[in-house]
């Protein structure tokens, strides 16, 4: 089992964890927000946080809440993350959602970083044509502008159509255009691809634990996943592929990763968890993966 933590997030900071929140710098902004893995105590003292922090979420729900300012920022704001440290680098659009998240998922950056080393190779043994590249869950299109940059034909599927309007917002920040936008339950949509007989070179999807499609279709990790990642598995190119699951799930272990995905990888099969490090010196676990590809 591997563990896996970004490298490069200039712009990000995971500074504390502790007593169910996190401290995270976002450029300049910094944040505290409910995170239910950080069951320990906090390295630094709760004053510290109040002091360096701009802003506060407070729950209201299981699924909603507000923020608390703390010192003046703005509603909306941009980062960059630079591939492997360097140019080129993807931007974001932040903003201060009423569900805690604020556009982008940082431990995620490991992920890109795959992304973009393997859509580059492709591309080279290919000479020059472009990988076909599928994002599933693609929230707000980290993956889909990670691939894009190495030069990918990118489809981003989401069922939340103002989640894809900020994707969209995102690629024209990056500088990159051209992806196809597809506003559909993922479920159905890999279905369809499937009669369509439609390949892939590149795969990532990130279910939620629970969800719905935009004509309410229910999604539940644990019920679905199988189902799902069948499918996947069919639309990946015979010869030349990889692909990417994550799952951020409390109990969800990277055992049943390797069981969904063994099939398919054998030997070749990469598992273990997500984390970010903490400044203040935790590891804060935020899921666990697996992946594998054909070369």
């Amino acid at each position: 089992m591997q563990m896996l933590h970004p490298l490069y997030w200039k712009d990000y900071e995971l500074i504390d964890a502790g007593n169910f929140e996190k401290l995270e710098r976002f450029g300049s902004y910094i944040t505290i927000r409910p995170e239910p893995q950080a069951v320990w105590d906090r390295s630094l003292s709760l004053k510290e946080w109040e002091q360096k922090a701009h802003v506060r979420f407070v729950s209201k729900s299981s699924s909603s809440g507000e923020w608390k300012m703390l010192r003046k920022m703005p509603e909306q704001w941009q980062i960059r993350y630079a591939m492997g440290g360097k140019d080129p680098a993807i931007r974001f659009r932040l903003g201060l959602t009423a569900f805690k998240h604020v556009g982008v998922f940082p431990e995620q950056a490991t992920n890109w970083e795959y992304i973009y080393e393997n859509i580059s190779k492709i591309k080279s043994q290919s000479r020059g044509e472009a990988p076909k590249f599928l994002n599933l869950f693609a929230y707000t299109g980290g993956a889909s502008l990670a691939a894009k940059a190495a030069g990918a034909d990118v489809t981003h599927v989401d069922s939340i159509r103002q989640v894809v309007s900020w994707a969209r917002e995102n690629m024209e920040l990056s500088g990159l255009d051209n992806m196809r936008w597809v506003v559909e339950d993922a479920l159905k949509f890999v279905k369809r691809e499937q009669k369509r007989g439609n390949k892939y070179h590149g795969i990532i999807l990130d279910p939620p634990a629970f969800g719905h499609g935009p004509n309410g279709e229910k999604w539940k990790l644990e019920d679905n996943i199988n189902e799902m990642i069948k499918g996947v598995l069919d639309l990946l190119d015979p010869k030349t592929h990889f692909l990417i699951l994550n799952a951020y799930s409390l109990g969800f272990s990277s055992l049943i990763i390797e069981n969904l995905l063994h099939p398919m990888a054998k030997n070749k099969l990469e598992t273990g968890e997500l984390f970010l490090q903490a400044t203040a010196g935790c590891k804060l676990p935020l899921g666990v993966f697996g992946r594998f590809r054909s070369f």
